[in-house]
């Protein structure tokens, strides 16, 4: 992999990552933006104790644009984008409409691949990959920011998810705060070791292998199921074998299997509701442990991924209990939803 890194006409951070080290990365942004001013901000809840990032400059954020003004795009035939280049693998950059900002954290777009009709599962293996090495070079590099407390790694894929620009991309937050959902885990998982002496992941994975029901992909360094408890129509975890804190500490291994695993959990995603359904919206998000905290070691870094379609035509909202009570009521059994992401396997 080849890292170049540029900035752009504004100030902010470009990053290119490449499969080959020949690759010269020196086009210049040249479009007359001016500073980037943002009002982010990170509020307290008294009540629920959790955080929440009051972001007004985002109103003014892109919306949709036809695919010819896509900013995501290389820069070509005179039209100028958020990266300059008339191609690239992968590229990743600093968001100019970020929630989190300065001592309040930073928001960063990965962009997978040049191709706008793309979606993560038409990529190859080896594009794939050099993602997964975008990812944990990012990690590496946010942990290193005094006030970033957590990196979070996602992709919304759809309409459906909210997602405003349609070229194929994702997300990098890198939080100030530890967030709610991985500080209910740290009590799971203590709470598990002084009942147990156990640790909570490697006790869930092993008991998910023990019953199988639940298993979908089977993987030599990975093993992908769909969780006892899913709060989703279709939802699956996906685990190393190896237990790591984090995106770093994967070994050759993990990372070489890791785009065959993922690859398909995707294409199987595509499935799901059978030929001639429109690709399916999901969410694919890592979690990673937060850094300098108690107890991170024991934490296992793992891929979620679900979607909110939870039949043809219909999608699972999150209405009254959800919404108000953060009590889900998931209409598809989870060994259903594993049974048929087993059934739509690539032949």
């Amino acid at each position: 992999m080849k890292k170049t890194v540029t900035t752009l006409a504004d100030g902010r951070e470009l990053l290119y990552y490449d499969s080959r080290d020949d690759v010269v990365r020196d086009a210049v942004d040249r479009r007359p933006l001016d500073a980037v001013s943002t009002s982010s901000e990170i509020r307290r809840d008294p009540f629920l104790g959790d955080s929440v990032a009051i972001a007004s400059h985002r109103q003014g954020r892109i919306y949709h644009p036809p695919a010819d003004e896509c900013p995501l795009c290389p820069s070509r035939d005179g039209r100028h984008s958020e990266i300059p280049e008339a191609d690239y693998d992968v590229a990743v950059f600093e968001n100019r409409f970020p929630s989190l900002a300065g001592d309040s954290g930073r928001c960063e777009v990965v962009c997978f691949t040049s191709d706008h009709d793309a979606s993560f599962a038409d990529l190859t293996e080896e594009q794939a990959a050099l993602v997964l090495e975008a990812w944990t070079d990012r990690t590496a590099e946010l942990a290193e920011l005094p006030q970033v407390k957590q990196v979070f790694c996602f992709e919304n894929r759809g309409a459906e998810i909210g997602v405003t620009l349609g070229h194929p991309h994702g997300q990098i937050y890198a939080y100030p705060f530890v967030t709610p959902r991985t500080e209910l885990m740290f009590r799971s998982m203590a709470a598990h070791r002084a009942e147990t002496g156990g640790n909570l992941f490697d006790d869930v994975v092993a008991r998910e292998e023990a019953d199988g029901s639940r298993i979908v992909i089977d993987g030599e360094h990975w093993v992908a199921f769909v969780p006892y408890a899913a709060h989703w129509p279709y939802e699956v975890h996906l685990h190393p074998r190896r237990r790591v804190p984090d995106l770093r500490e994967l070994d050759e291994a993990a990372r070489t299997e890791f785009p065959q695993v993922y690859l398909e959990l995707l294409r199987r995603f595509d499935r799901i509701f059978g030929p001639g359904e429109p690709p399916t919206p999901y969410i694919s998000a890592w979690h990673q442990a937060p850094f300098g905290v108690p107890g991170r070691e024991d934490f296992g870094l793992h891929l979620e991924l679900f979607t909110i379609r939870r039949t043809s035509g219909k999608l699972k909202f999150l209405a009254g209990s959800e919404s108000g009570m953060n009590v889900f009521i998931n209409d598809v059994p989870p060994e259903a939803a594993a049974q048929r992401l087993r059934e739509v396997a690539s032949e």
